[in-house]
Formats: C-alpha cells, structure tokens, sequence
C-alpha cells in the first residue's frame, strides 16, 4: 500500500516561505479548518483570525504554514518555525520539472524563462548544467529566499 507524504521546510518565516513556494508551484494558501473562504479572501487574514479566537498568542501565530495542489494531486508542503538558521546543504532538495519533454536549446530557454521568473519571486540563481546527452539533460539550480536549494529541470 503506498502512503500520502507531506514535505516539510524549517523555516525562519514560514508565512514568507510558503506565498514563495505557492507561488512557484501553482499551490494556494487553504483557509482554517471548518473555514469556507469567499472568493478572493485573503487565507492568512483568516488563519489570523481563527488562531486568535482559539486563544493562540499572537507571537504563535506565524509559526507555521502549510500549501497545497489545488488539484490534490501533489505532495502539501508544510513549514515551521525554527530558531536555527540554514546551516549546510540540503540534503534532500525539490526538482521543479519546468521543462518535461522539452531538450537541448528549447529546452535550455524555458529553464532560463523560469529561471528569471523565479528570480522576481526571490529566488537566487546558482548555477547552470548545460546538456551533455546522454546522462545529463540540462538544468539550472536555484536557493529559494531562504537559501534551500532547489532545481529547474
């Protein structure tokens, strides 16, 4: 039988981290539980309110955050606070599969197009992979705003 996974990111903001990583990956921000969000309700003003009416400090508050694949289909990223900042590299890290299908220049230049997307999200660019077929097809390795790393593939 196969298991459901969630992923988890420390984080120093995790709010932060989180609008970043929806915002790459196509995810929304989900409303409390028992919440129904109107159309265009901001999710984290209602986490706000429904933590405060359950008597979470306010401090608390932002300690954690969660995303989700509006289709269900992926993994939900999770993020907490922690106190320690990031220290080594990561261990295990996400491949983003910005190009599937695609080689070679065409594929190159949509990895570089979501490159530069990324980069206005907060994203800091590290290096690039040229293509050397037939083990290696071309990718560009990325930090998020806490410097996770991560891959365009």
């Amino acid at each position: 039988m196969s298991r459901d996974v969630q992923i988890t990111f420390d984080a120093h903001d995790p709010r932060a981290l989180s609008i970043f990583w929806r915002d790459v990956l196509g995810y929304v921000l989900p409303g409390p539980p028992g919440v129904d969000l109107p159309e265009g309700a901001d999710p984290l003003a209602a986490w706000d309110e429904f933590l405060a009416r359950i008597g979470v400090p306010e401090h608390e508050r932002a300690t954690r955050s969660a995303i989700e694949d509006p289709d269900g289909q992926r993994p939900r990223l999770f993020f907490q606070q922690v106190p320690e900042g990031k220290v080594a590299k990561n261990r295990v890290h996400l491949d983003v599969r910005a190009a599937p299908g695609l080689q070679g220049a065409e594929r190159m230049a949509a990895l570089e197009a979501e490159c530069d997307r990324l980069v206005a999200l907060g994203a800091k660019r590290l290096r690039r992979t040229d293509p050397a077929p037939p083990m290696e097809a071309g990718l560009i390795v990325m930090a998020d705003p806490e410097g996770n790393e991560f891959c365009l593939d």
